[in-house]
């Protein structure tokens, strides 16, 4: 009782220092909120003041983003779980069986982020406003609130997307308040501020946790596991307000009690707008499909998450006229954000056992009663090794628990591969993931074969199953498979240097092998490939695989030290021989075995070229490969001086693309010797066109008959209802659909493959295949279909069609990729793919 007391007296005295301490966002700033953007660093600076002055605050520093920005989040509640707060966390993962023992504190996790989104500018100027509401000690309706909740604020998920657009907004401001969209202010310049440092959307990076600062957030949003988290986006200005409930598709995982309280929380933040006057619109839109969003995947570890999206967004900038002429200002934005963050704390505080209870049930009863069809899933141990290694990095990311198989037979199961139901037996070295362990839904979601499109209408890709994303054989059962023990990875032992061999030999498997690759060359240490599979000293090796051979290496100072370092570094076993007289295949000697020239690559980006496939491939470079890369401005390519580079790549763009004289610059290049590697919308231009391979339709017969089918289309649309036409122009497209790709394993671009590649289709795009070129990855039939949405107009033209090729230009050469390879940096497979593009092809 003592104790008890001196606690309660002790916190009155900081609560009375605390509310004479704390200033207001525009004591400390200097400003009113709204009346200009907000540097991320003096956003630092006032969460620091604040906690600083309040006890009851717990600033943290979790990550630092690739421009040295910190990462900060503040965690903050009333004084008594303030004191309890590590056993009300690790409360929280005995409820989700996380961790072993019964919960003892009764407190739900309320969890808000901001700004993921640089540019949708609003969102750090709200968390400062909410966080100074939220932390007020005089406010004595927050301050009730935070007796029954911990919340936890991330003001910045994205800061340099934030400081990008921020700093270029201050610049270019009029003092005078110019809503006019046709000002500067409202025209963000390429690339804009909505991605982070490497152009990545970090709203679709939650699962797969590619960049930074989603690997940094994650690490802490597992310690935590919150009930509820709050998503703060903007979206166009014409737009008033979205909150949840989130439209369809939903996805069939989702609880009752998950609908239940979007609907409590949509119901009590209308009545507040509703009160103000404010538009708002709910269960349009926004979906809940695609499990690395930041509200499905909270939603799929058993949070409440949702999706706020203002109207406003970069062009609203300090204020703009929508389409009625009202000026959606930035502080009327600040209001709506705030307002629905007040409602978040409320309705928190209101249901908080519920919250609770509905957590632990979710964790329990998925556990111990897996919703999905699919309650088991098992990657074969044949697979490609590289590519299981990166899967299990993944899972563990993500907490999903895995096992080993053991010998069984007589199992049947979805096979990814085929995509038909077959027996296969399993044994030690294949790895087993099942639906019943904590992350049930996760483990579901991530390796579902066909998830259920409720509407076709989707904001996001519809298919994401990891084995295709990662080229492994997998099979998914719908009965139930628990792991026979622990999975133990393969241990790796340090190569060490002895005498100099004749070769080292290395496998070409996956993406650490192509980092491998480039860190030798940037060694200045000569690399070798075979165009065909050989056999030396009893053992036998494919196309493709890397010899670093004795010859041509003779002025490396201390070669084999070198080499079996950089191996060590990525994890690589080497082999070696001592002959180059091979038992089968070319001898070492053999103009059949290829030097691996250092390419010297560029990258085109700028207006016109698509951010985010640009920042994925450099992305890749910088932190996959480690490999020197120049960036290029697409408007400035007729004026350079091409010769310096051997490799440019064009990632996906639209419209003219290259104007006509940089097209004759880069094709002069290329018969020079050069080589182009085109992306996606990149191919355009080359497509159809005189000179070149690539056309749309093998003949003219069959391109008469795809008009002739297109026109009796349009003729019978044109009938239908008005509301129809967004469902009829997806009927032309591709969201997320996969299908099988047939690799020629004695090209380059095939190495590795194994012979199949599972490419990822979110465009319209069809080509038929080159006469002139080669064909090295096809699209054999409409069986090669898979899984994900592909509109009915497009879906019977697939088959028979070109995915990846290449076609000689004078002595250079032009790689195709029809689809984007490595798509949001988690189509894993791709980027072995894209590696023997930049440094196999052409050599």
């Amino acid at each position: 009782m003592q104790k008890r007391l001196l606690f309660t007296l002790f916190s009155l005295v900081c609560w009375t220092f605390a509310q004479a301490q704390i200033q207001t966002p525009e004591q400390f700033l200097g400003y009113k909120p709204g009346d200009r953007f907000t540097p991320h660093h003096r956003m630092v600076d006032y969460f620091e003041h604040v906690a600083a002055n309040n006890p009851n605050v717990k600033l943290i520093q979790y990550g630092e983003t690739n421009e040295k920005r910190p990462l900060i989040m503040a965690i903050l509640s009333s004084p008594e779980n303030m004191a309890n707060l590590e056993q009300i966390r690790t409360d929280n993962l005995k409820r989700a069986g996380l961790m072993e023992g019964t919960p003892s504190t009764a407190i739900p996790i309320n969890w808000m982020s901001f700004n993921v989104h640089g540019n949708e500018s609003v969102g750090m100027e709200a968390a400062i406003s909410a966080f100074h509401t939220l932390a007020n000690p005089t406010n004595a309706k927050s301050q009730e609130w935070l007796k029954n909740q911990v919340i936890i604020i991330d003001p910045a998920i994205n800061p340099d997307g934030r400081d990008r657009y921020a700093m270029w907004y201050n610049q270019k401001m009029n003092t005078i308040l110019q809503p006019d969209l046709q000002s500067v202010e409202h025209n963000e310049p390429w690339p804009g501020g909505r991605a982070n440092h490497y152009l990545f959307d970090l709203n679709r990076d939650w699962a797969w946790q590619v960049q930074v600062e989603s690997q940094a957030r994650l690490k802490v949003y597992q310690q935590w596991m919150p009930q509820l988290h709050l998503d703060f986006h903007e979206q166009g200005i014409n737009n008033p307000f979205y909150m949840a409930p989130a439209a369809e598709p939903l996805h069939e995982q989702l609880t009752a009690w998950q609908h239940e309280f979007q609907d409590i929380f949509g119901r009590n933040t209308a009545k507040y707008f509703d009160d103000m006057g404010r538009f708002y619109f709910t269960k349009e839109r926004f979906d809940l499909l695609y499990p690395s969003y930041g509200d499905s995947y909270p939603m799929f570890n058993g949070a409440i998450g949702m999706t706020i999206e203002q109207g406003g967004g970069g062009q609203a900038g300090r204020g703009g006229f929508n389409a009625v002429g009202d000026t959606v200002t930035l502080s009327y934005r600040i209001e709506g954000h705030y307002t629905a963050a007040m409602s978040a704390a409320e309705v928190t505080s209101q249901n908080a056992s519920k919250l609770l209870e509905q957590f632990a049930k979710f964790y329990k009863e998925n556990s111990t009663n897996p919703k999905g069809k699919y309650k088991s899933f098992v990657i074969k141990g044949e697979s490609n090794p590289a590519q299981i290694a990166k899967l299990l990095e993944l899972l563990d990311k993500n907490g999903i628990r895995y096992g080993k198989a053991g010998s069984k037979s007589g199992l049947r199961g979805f096979e990814y591969q085929s995509g038909k139901s077959a027996a296969f037996s399993t044994t030690d070295k294949d790895i087993v993931i099942s639906a019943y362990q904590p992350k049930s839904v996760l483990a579901q979601v991530f390796f579902e074969p066909n998830p259920q499109l409720n509407d076709s209408i989707t904001y996001d890709i519809t298919s994401w199953a990891l084995p295709y994303a990662y080229n492994l054989k997998a099979y998914a059962l719908e009965s139930r498979l628990d792991p026979a023990g622990a999975y133990e990875k393969v241990s790796f032992a340090e190569n060490i240097p002895g005498k100099t061999p004749v070769a080292y030999i290395a496998k070409w498997e996956g993406t650490r092998d192509a980092a491998f690759l480039a860190a030798l060359l940037r060694e200045g240490i000569r690399v070798k490939y075979p165009e065909f599979p050989f056999k030396t000293e009893g053992k036998s090796f494919p196309a493709g695989t890397l010899l670093i051979t004795k010859g041509g290496n003779e002025y490396v100072a201390d070669f084999d030290k070198k080499v079996t370092e950089i191996a060590n570094q990525f994890g690589i076993s080497l082999e070696t021989t001592m002959t180059g007289y091979m038992e089968e295949g070319k001898d070492f000697g053999s103009p059949n075995i290829r030097i691996i020239q250092a390419p010297k690559v560029a990258l085109v980006g700028g207006a016109g070229t698509s951010s985010l496939n640009y920042g994925e491939l450099w992305h890749f470079f910088e932190k996959d490969l480690n490999y020197p890369l120049s960036n290029l401005e697409l408007d400035n390519m007729a004026r350079y001086d091409l010769s310096k580079y051997d490799v440019i790549i064009l990632p996906s763009m639209w419209g003219g693309g290259l104007n006509k004289a940089a097209q004759d610059k880069v094709m002069e290049w290329v018969r020079a010797g050069g080589k182009v590697i085109a992306i996606d919308g990149a191919v355009n231009l080359f497509a159809n066109k005189e000179g070149f391979s690539l056309k749309t339709f093998d003949t003219d017969e069959e391109k008469k008959s795809a008009e002739k089918t297109a026109d009796t289309l349009a003729r019978k649309e044109r009938l239908e209802p008005y509301q129809e036409g967004e469902r009829l122009a997806i009927s032309g497209g591709a969201a997320g659909a996969i299908y099988q790709v047939d690799m020629d394993e004695t090209h380059p671009l095939g190495y590795g493959t194994q012979g199949k590649f599972y490419t990822l289709k979110n465009n319209s795009s069809k080509f038929a295949y080159l006469i002139d070129g080669v064909n090295a990855g096809k699209i054999s039939s409409n069986d090669s279909y898979r899984t994900g949405y592909i509109g009915y107009k497009i879906k019977s033209t697939m088959g028979g069609s070109l995915a990846i090729g290449s076609e000689r230009q004078g002595r250079g050469e032009i790689v195709y990729f029809v689809d984007n390879p490595i798509f949001r940096g988690f189509w894993e497979s791709g980027k072995l793919v894209l590696s023997n593009a930049i440094f196999l092809v052409g050599q």
